[in-house]
């Protein structure tokens, strides 16, 4: 799920800048913020692009829409699930055709997986399945409403594995807020990583936020639900012996 970082313009300190203090501040749109996924370029395949082609101007959502009303852009009032990073999408394939009976949008910023989902999802006749290819704190922040997700996933987000990196991580205690804004009371925030140091931070973030309780019966962590498919990844992971971690927390006020 991941992307480029940027840090935000230093001042110059030089003699001649302005002296109004209101002509010296960036305006608040157009600081850059760090990212949490590295722009990746890859070419789409044939079938990638037919996604693009056939199914994005149906199923496609993008942020110059606005805020949305999902059960508008489903034509129907159904549970909603948002996946943040899907990758090239084998799991929320998976979920949208075992779940008929639930609403997803997937949150994408690499179009070669987009375009594989819009493609499968529009052969297979998954009608319940939207999704964005933007970066996922935009699309949260000005496309969905407050109180109307059911469950959260965040899926093998990017670890950033070295220590300088950690700053890059998306689960922070601003991006947990504002998850808990757009869930229901009641919602879940699903999280799964095959790095422990970064379950470990999870855990750490979470036990902070306020408005949440884990859902977990024994210590931080769930079995995986079944509602969680196993992927390729994860199964190359197992493979070489490495360990899976989830964490589900559910929104009480």
């Amino acid at each position: 799920m991941d992307s480029v970082t940027s840090e935000q313009p230093q001042d110059s300190g030089q003699e001649s800048a302005p002296q109004n203090p209101d002509q010296n501040t960036v305006p608040e749109e157009h600081k850059r913020r760090i990212r949490s996924f590295a722009l990746r370029t890859g070419r789409k395949t044939a079938g990638q692009q037919r996604g693009m082609d056939v199914f994005w101007p149906r199923w496609g959502l993008t942020v110059d829409q606005g805020m949305i009303d999902p059960a508008q852009v489903f034509e129907r009032e159904a549970p909603l699930v948002i996946e943040i990073g899907f990758g090239m999408a084998d799991s929320l394939l998976e979920q949208g055709a075992n779940m008929p009976d639930h609403n997803f949008i997937g949150i994408e910023v690499h179009t070669p997986g987009v375009g594989r989902l819009m493609a499968e999802a529009g052969d297979a006749g998954l009608t319940n399945i939207r999704a964005y290819e933007d970066d996922a704190i935009e699309v949260l922040n000005q496309c969905i409403p407050d109180g109307s997700v059911d469950l959260l996933q965040l899926f093998f987000p990017d670890p950033w594995h070295k220590k300088r990196h950690h700053k890059r991580r998306i689960v922070k205690a601003d991006f947990v807020q504002m998850i808990r804004q757009k869930l229901k009371v009641g919602g879940r925030f699903h999280m799964a990583t095959d790095w422990e140091n970064y379950a470990e931070q999870m855990i750490e973030v979470m036990k902070e936020a306020e408005g949440y309780e884990n859902t977990s019966t024994d210590g931080d962590y769930v079995p995986r639900p079944d509602s969680r498919p196993v992927t390729k990844f994860e199964k190359r992971g197992q493979r070489l012996g490495h360990g899976v971690w989830d964490i589900i927390y559910r929104k009480i006020s």
